[in-house]
Formats: C-alpha cells, structure tokens, sequence
C-alpha cells in the first residue's frame, strides 16, 4: 500500500500464496483469488493498471503446513531484537540458516537503518520490507524516519534500494556463510559491534 500524509493512496502490489489440493488448476485458482477474494476484499478505488498481482507466483503449492515448513519458531524473538521497542514480523532468527530472510534481512535492514541515521539522514530509522515465496528481490520497502528525517523520505529509500536486498546479496554482503552466529545466541542479535550488520559505513 503507498501512503500519502499517513492516509492510503493506492495499492502497489498484492501477493497471496494459497495452499491446495493435488487435483486443482493452477490458473482456474489463479483467477478464483482474483476474482472472489480480492475483488470482494480490497476497494477498487486503490487498485489501478500499475498494480501488481502475484497469486501463486512460484507456481503449484500443494505441501504446506507443518508438513511443509517445520521451521524454528524460536520463543525469544522479540527479547532477541529491541525488546518490543520496534515492530517486529514475528519470524524468528536463531536457528534459521541465511537463505530465510526473517533472519538475513532483518540483519541487513538493521544495518541500513543504524547507517541511515549514522549518515545523518535522520535521526530515527525504521524500516519494512516484503518478500514473496520464490521471488528473489523485495516487493515492498517502507520507511519512516518519525519525521527526523534531513532529507525526504523518497530519497531515502532510494539509497536503500542501492544495496542488494536479494538473499544472495545479502549473504554475500554480510559474509553470512561465516560461522559468526555463537554470538547472536545471548543477549540479542544487534548491538554488538563486531558483527558485521553493525558496521559504521558511508552511504
């Protein structure tokens, strides 16, 4: 959804992955979501023809469910973050291998956000961003600086948008693959300043 003055604008994109059964067409499901669900759901006003639809967009989802994704739930998320001071996905991070975005991208946003404010763009930087299953790069960026901010918002996330944000760009970037983790497993995953999510760069 893009925001203008805090009220809705317009819709910029729309992604829903549905699970179902073996025997069902993917492009008849494709059509039902768009037709009973969202059209029945969201007010035409703030759909247009920019808007995007992804239903499905890695195709057939037939295993789902505990079965499909019996991933760490983790029970300390928000202890592991700002103590419920920021909003939070709820996806946990430890236990989680780089590839899962609930843990990379958490790290490399909380990286951009520390540097946005470091660069003295604003003095406050919180930001949200949207993946969808199988898509590699980011749907969705939003940023609110609480109106701290030097310079626009917009160029802001410009900026952002100068990082790679695939998974592989942030493995690669934040050198993932090393066994750096230990640390992360006591008193939270940021503030520490020799993780490399914490380093001070120029943007």
């Amino acid at each position: 959804m893009e925001y203008e003055n805090n009220i809705p604008k317009r819709i910029d994109t729309i992604l829903i992955s549905a699970q179902h059964k073996n025997n069902v067409d993917i492009n008849e499901l494709r059509n039902d979501i768009k037709e009973k669900v969202i059209k029945s759901t969201i007010d035409s006003k703030y759909i247009d023809d920019n808007t995007k639809f992804y239903i499905n967009p890695t195709g057939r989802f037939v295993i789902g469910g505990p079965l499909g994704d019996t991933g760490l739930t983790g029970r300390k998320i928000i202890v592991d973050t700002y103590g419920g001071y920021s909003k939070h996905g709820g996806g946990a991070f430890s236990g989680k291998d780089a590839t899962k975005v609930d843990r990379s991208a958490a790290y490399m946003l909380r990286h951009i956000a520390k540097n946005i404010v470091a660069n003295c763009y604003a003095q406050k930087c919180e930001i949200q961003i949207a993946y969808g299953i199988g898509m590699e790069n980011p749907i969705s960026i939003y940023v609110d600086t609480f109106g701290t901010n030097i310079i626009s918002e917009e160029e802001i996330i410009k900026k952002i948008k100068k990082f790679d944000l695939t998974p592989n760009g942030i493995i690669k970037y934040l050198n993932l693959k090393n066994p750096i983790f230990t640390e992360t497993t006591n008193y939270g995953h940021f503030g520490k300043e020799n993780l490399p999510w914490e380093k001070i760069i120029k943007i």
